[in-house]
Formats: C-alpha cells, structure tokens, sequence
C-alpha cells in the first residue's frame, strides 16, 4: 500500500532510531542539527514510532538521558563526560579534537547497545554523515548475528559529501574490526580510514539532501574522491529535499520581523525593508532594491563571484546587506566597502538569528551563486518571506529555484549555470529588471511565497524509502 494512500497517524506502524551528532535545540554546527531537530517530529506526525538518540554534549541542559518532546517524540542522550564534556562539539580552534575516532566509534557502538538496553526494537536506523556512520558497518559486522537487530535496516543520510570522517589507518584497531575491513572493499581510503566510506558500502540504502546532489556527488568533480564508491550504490541511492519548519520561518507568525504579513498582506513587507535599513544603519528609502547574503563567507559559497561583481553593482542604487563569517580575505573586503559606501553596505561578522530573521523579511534579493550546495535552506526561507533568491543551478538550489525569465513572468527566482562573475551579473540585472515592474514583482512573490518546502512533505518520501527498504527482506 502507498504510504500516501494511508490515513494519517497509521500511515505505517514502524520504529525507527534517528541517530546524529548533533540536534536542534540542543547542539549546533551546521545544517545536520536543524535537520534532525525537524525531521524525527515530522516522521512522528505521520504515526511512526521515531526516538532520537544523540551525544549528551556539556552545552545540552538535561537532567536525565531521555527528555520527551511533544507526546510523539523521545530524544535519548549518549553520557561519557571524558568523551562529550568538551566546549564544542568537534574541535576546537586548534582543530578537531585528536581522540574523534575513539569519540564516535563509542557512540556508535553506544547506539546500539542502548536501543537493546531501553527494548527499543528498530525497524530503521536512521544515521547521518560520518559520526554514526559505523552503526550500518556495526550492523552487518559485530551484530550481525544478534538477534534483536535481525529485522533492523539501516539508512545512512550524506549532508555534505565534504565532510568523511578520516583518520590515520594506524587507529583501525580502535574500531574493533577485523583486519580484512581495512581494505578497498572496506574503510581503507587512500592509506586511511574513512567512516562515511564505510557507512555508504554498509548501509542498506543512503539518502542524501537533494536529488541533484545525488547526480552530482556520482561525478568527480563533487565526488571527494568517493564518486566511484558511490556508483556501485546508485541503486540504493535517493536525493530527498530538505524541508523547512514552518513554525520558525512563517512571516505571518514571526514575532523578530517589524510588521508581520502573509501574501494577502504582502505590501507589509516594507514595513520590515524600513526597519532593516534602519537597523542595518542604510538609506531609508523603500524604493531602493536591497540585497541581502547569509553565508559563512567562503569561495564555497560563491563569495568570489560576488566580490568580482560587488565595486560595479554598487555604482547603482542598490543596497546589500551581509550577515556571516568565514575567511579574513572577505571580512576585510567587505569592512572595507562598507566604509567606502556608508548607506549602501552593511557588514556583520557574526551569528545573529534575529538579524538574520529581519533581513529574509527586509530584502528584495536574496544572493546564493554556491559552487556547490548540497541543499540550501536560505533560498528556501527567503522564498517565504517574499524575498527573491538569485542562485546558482546546483544541487538543492537547482531543485527549489525555478527561473523567472526574462521578464520575471515566471518561476520563483532568477539562476544562472555558469561559475562565472558575468553569469551572476547577467542574473542580477535580470533581477533589477523585473524589480521595477511593480506588477510583475508583486506576482514573483507571491509565486515565491506559495512555494511548500514543508517537512511534512520530506517526511512522507522518508517513509515512502523506510518501506522500499523492509519491502528488500523478500
């Protein structure tokens, strides 16, 4: 039966262990967290019995291992304080932590004695990225012939193919492997060990953030050395969106936004381009196109293309707004324009969520030109609160933004291909363009604001693949 045909709550009854370094509210590095905080809920809204299990980290206020959210949702801590009682989460600004291995290795052989330890029998387990990567690996290996996990599948989720955990080859002991699984069938890459390696060979089927990411990391060029790895598994490979929780980035509910607004009440929206500006210390002028980033401030993101084109664009009546960090070569470029441009740049070298929350409201453009981006979620919350994205066609970016055309008559937003300082010059004029159409804009928008990115629609494809995987045991 199709997991849409059901009704809800008793779509499927299933259990699954949702296993992540990290989980929002409670710890944060990165796009993973808000995923895990958003999703397992999701998953649970459609009668799936999911509980969350996470390192219990110094920053993570709990007075027990298991804290309960909502009725439908049990989020289990992993307690070692000599392994998690740490400032951060993987490193710090010497680098990552040197005992990292050992860390995760414990977690994830923790996971699975504590899923038998609480009788939580799962039908799916649920990991993410190299941290819990050797639970699919655990699975077929030191468990293999335990019976609690004998109808147990494993999923794996890429958040970034970047990021592979890899370690010296002489720690391979730690693991607690047999020899035979350092080899090129195994964990071995390029002379050491490589977690998410092992995890994408192990797992009964692998997800990651988008369907053109999934295309992509198959490639040399966004494989990270691991493309031909995943060849062999591109049958049990899927790309699915990430969503966006609509509790958090809702205009017509955010309470750090000037003047509330939905697309009925669209014109709003300059109430909060008005406060920006006064906040952001530029020109208060509703009729001057505003530009917003927020962006760790890397060549990675696209920085380059924009500091290529930034000295001419500013010749017009144009405003950008920038919250984020990154590398100095952009702090000091960037610092130094908004001195040159007082009224016309505002720089912010920091994490700021109620800033941040103003400028998706405030902006008329929102600038995502990423080399390569795995899923994106900024031009997905812009999309919200009417504010245009301007984006590259790769990965999540090229799954979520339509472009509009010429004349701004269609799509969601304006995209280019090329990696190319004069193809995001192309797209951004085509953006100021159907900006001073007011009749064509105000229909962008509201195209743009109509969008659903919801998780609830993530989820039911998540299910849709947890079936797919049990359907195997025939």
């Amino acid at each position: 039966m199709s997991v849409r045909a059901m009704k809800p709550r008793q779509r499927l009854k299933l259990r699954v262990a949702f296993i992540a370094s990290e989980v929002v509210p409670f710890a944060k590095t990165g796009g993973l967290a808000d995923v895990a905080g958003s999703l397992p809920p999701a998953l649970a809204g459609l009668g799936i019995d999911v509980r969350t299990v996470m390192p219990k980290y110094r920053q993570v206020i709990a007075e027990h291992n298991t804290i309960q959210i909502g009725k439908d949702l049990a989020v289990d801590f992993i307690e070692y304080r000599k392994y998690f009682d740490r400032e951060a989460l993987y490193g710090d600004r010497f680098g990552d932590y040197p005992d990292n291995l050992e860390r995760f290795t414990y977690f994830c052989k923790s996971v699975l004695t504590h899923l038998k330890t609480i009788d939580f029998k799962p039908d799916i387990i649920h990991c993410n990225d190299w941290q819990s990567a050797l639970i699919p690996v655990y699975l077929k290996t030191t468990f293999k012939d335990d019976p609690f996990f004998a109808r147990t599948r494993s999923m794996l989720t890429i958040h970034n193919l970047a990021y592979q955990g890899l370690f010296d080859k002489g720690l391979f002991p730690t693991l607690g492997l047999d020899g035979r699984y350092f080899g090129i069938d195994g964990l071995e890459f390029y002379d050491k060990i490589n977690l998410l390696k092992g995890g994408i060979l192990f797992a009964d089927g692998i997800t990651t953030v988008s369907p053109s990411y999934a295309q992509e990391i198959q490639t040399k060029e966004f494989g990270c050395g691991l493309e031909g790895v995943l060849r062999t598994r591109a049958n049990d490979l899927e790309g699915v969106i990430n969503g966006i929780d609509y509790r958090v980035w809702d205009p017509a509910t955010d309470t750090h936004i000037a003047r509330q607004f939905t697309v009925r009440t669209l014109s709003d929206k300059g109430f909060n381009k008005v406060d920006l500006q006064r906040t952001a210390a530029l020109k208060v002028d509703r009729q001057i196109p505003v530009f917003g980033i927020i962006s760790r401030l890397a060549d990675q993101k696209g920085l380059d293309l924009i500091s290529a084109i930034v000295t001419d664009l500013l010749k017009k009546d144009i405003q950008l707004v920038i919250l984020g960090t990154g590398e100095d070569k952009y702090h000091l470029l960037y610092e130094k324009m908004a001195k040159l441009n007082p009224g016309k740049v505002s720089i912010n070298l920091r994490f700021d969520a109620t800033l941040a929350k103003k400028i998706y409201a405030g902006c008329d453009f929102f600038l995502m030109p990423s080399r390569y981006e795995p899923c994106g979620l900024g031009q997905m919350i812009s999309m919200r609160y009417g504010t245009i994205p301007i984006v590259r066609l790769t990965g999540g970016l090229r799954d979520t933004v339509s472009d509009a055309g010429d004349d701004g008559s269609r799509g969601n937003g304006f995209t280019f291909t090329a990696y190319e300082a004069p193809a995001l010059r192309d797209a951004v004029m085509r953006a100021l363009a159907a900006f001073k159409n007011k009749k064509v804009w105000r229909k962008l928008q509201v195209r743009a604001m109509s969008c659903d990115f919801s998780w609830e629609r993530s989820a039911l494809r998540y299910a849709e693949l947890y079936a797919k995987l049990l359907r195997k045991r025939c």
